[in-house]
C-alpha cells in the first residue's frame, strides 16, 4: 500500500505539470483552452525532432523549444484569442477546438502515426531508479518530474505576486477595462500571460515525451487528464493543480487496485463527484436549476 501511495503521488506531480498552463490560462485569460493536448504533442515533437535531426539533448533543447512556444502562445493571443474573445464566451472554445483539430491533423501528416518517445536520448536515466525502501522503488524520471512540478508551480506563484508584471496580468485577468484607466496594456498582458502559458506546456511535453511514447493524437488524452486536475483542484487555483492531480492519481491506483480497468474509470468517477459537488455548493444559476431539477424528482 505504501508503494502504491507513492507511486500515486509521482503520477500526481506529472499531471499537476500538465495541468499547469491549462489552469492559468483559464485563471488569467478566463479560456477554456481545448489545444491544450494538441500544443503539448506539438512541443514534444520539437523536442523529438531537435534530438533526431540534431542530437541535441531534450534537456538543452529546453532553451530552444520553451522560447519557440512562447512565441506560439504570443502569437495566438494576438491574431487568434483576442478576435475571438469579442465573439462571446464560447467562441473562444470553439476557436481552441478547431485549433486541436488542425494541429492534431498536420502533426499526423507530417510524422505519420507512429510513436515516439525521447527515452532514447537521455541515456540510462529513462530507466533508472532509487531505492528508498527494502521493496520499493521510485524511478528517477518521475521523482524530477514532481519536483520540476512544484518548482514550475511556485515560480508562477511567485511571479504573479511578486512582480509587476504579475500584478498586472492580475489586474487585467479581474477586470481588464478598469486595468486599462489605470495605464495597464491589458492587451500586452493578456499576450505574456499566454506566453508564459505556452512556455509551461513545453515543459510538460518533455516531461510526457521522455516518461512515455506519444504520437500525433496524443493530446486528447492529456487535455482530459489536465482538465479533470484542474476541475479537482479548482479552477484558477496553481497549489490546487497539484492537489488535484495527487487526487486524481490516487483516485486511478485506488481504481486500478479493484479492478483491471479501474484505472481511468477511477479517475473519472473521482472527477464527477467533486464536479457535481462544486456545482451543488455554487451559488449560481445552474447550481439552482440542478437543485431545482433534482429536487422536483424527490
Amino acid at each position: 500500500m505504501t508503494n502504491q501511495i507513492i507511486q500515486a503521488i509521482l503520477l500526481g506531480g506529472y499531471y499537476a505539470l500538465i495541468a499547469c498552463g491549462l489552469s492559468f490560462m483559464f485563471s488569467i485569460m478566463k479560456i477554456i483552452n481545448l489545444a491544450h493536448g494538441s500544443l503539448l504533442v506539438l512541443s514534444s515533437y520539437l523536442f523529438w525532432w531537435l534530438a533526431d535531426s540534431y542530437a541535441i539533448s531534450p534537456f538543452y533543447s529546453l532553451s530552444i523549444v520553451i522560447p519557440i512556444m512562447m512565441m506560439i502562445g504570443w502569437a495566438l493571443q494576438e491574431f487568434l484569442l483576442q478576435k475571438s474573445a469579442r465573439g462571446g464566451e464560447l467562441l473562444p472554445i470553439l476557436t481552441t477546438f478547431g485549433l486541436a483539430i488542425v494541429l492534431e491533423n498536420l502533426l499526423f501528416e507530417y510524422f505519420g502515426a507512429d510513436t515516439r518517445s525521447l527515452a532514447p536520448y537521455i541515456g540510462d536515466l529513462s530507466w533508472e531508479s532509487w531505492q528508498i525502501l527494502t521493496d520499493i522503488y521510485v524511478g528517477k524520471t518521475s521523482v524530477y518530474i514532481l519536483l520540476s512540478a512544484i518548482s514550475l508551480l511556485a515560480s508562477l506563484q511567485l511571479f504573479m505576486q511578486k512582480t509587476a508584471m504579475g500584478r498586472q496580468i492580475r489586474a487585467t485577468a479581474h477586470d481588464p477595462d478598469t486595468a486599462g484607466l489605470i495605464g495597464i496594456n491589458a492587451r500586452k498582458a493578456s499576450a505574456i500571460a499566454a506566453a508564459i502559458a505556452l512556455g509551461t506546456i513545453a515543459i510538460s511535453g518533455l516531461a510526457m515525451s521522455i516518461r512515455g511514447v506519444f504520437d500525433a493524437y496524443s493530446g486528447g488524452p492529456q487535455l482530459l487528464f489536465a482538465f479533470e486536475v484542474t476541475i479537482i483542484g479548482g479552477m484558477g487555483s496553481l497549489w490546487g493543480v497539484l492537489l488535484g492531480g495527487i487526487v486524481l492519481a490516487m483516485a486511478q491506483t485506488i481504481g486500478a487496485s479493484i479492478h483491471p480497468q479501474g484505472f481511468l474509470i477511477g479517475g473519472h468517477v473521482i472527477f464527477f463527484v467533486i464536479l457535481l459537488a462544486r456545482l451543488y455548493m455554487a451559488n449560481s444559476v445552474i447550481a439552482i436549476r440542478i437543485k431545482k431539477v433534482f429536487g422536483g424528482l424527490r
